[in-house]
């Protein structure tokens, strides 16, 4: 059997990581999550597990997910990121593509988007 996918999910609301988890979870459920609550702890979780891919809010205690987003690719240019947040102004978006994320999901979230960027990616 294939090893379970590692999904890193870096978000202050455990409401939004929960969310994010249980819309994943109806997708595939050979999947291992890691939480951190700040952008920090997402980049040193990243380093500790090495998940296949990190989903991160942008607003966000220590290092907003823009800032953990270069800090991953820093270290794994090849990260897969995708930005999931609720501020999505054009030069966020365009900061957090810059710094190395592969896409973006508005919240709320929808499991449409998810599942999207779970079939492309993963």
């Amino acid at each position: 059997m294939a090893d379970k996918k590692k999904i890193l999910i870096g978000d202050d609301s455990i409401l939004a990581r929960k969310q994010i988890k249980d819309i994943i979870l109806g997708i595939r459920g050979d999947v291992e999550f890691v939480d951190a609550t700040n952008g920090q702890e997402a980049v040193d979780k990243y380093s500790e597990v090495k998940p296949d891919m990190v989903f991160l809010d942008i607003v966000m205690p220590m290092r907003d997910g823009i800032d953990a987003t270069k800090g991953i690719i820093d270290k794994d240019p090849s990260a897969i990121i995708i930005i999931a947040s609720s501020v999505g102004t054009q030069s966020q978006l365009k900061a957090a593509i810059d710094a190395g994320a592969k896409d973006f999901v508005q919240k709320p979230i929808r499991a449409d988007q998810i599942e999207a960027v779970i079939n492309n990616y993963l």
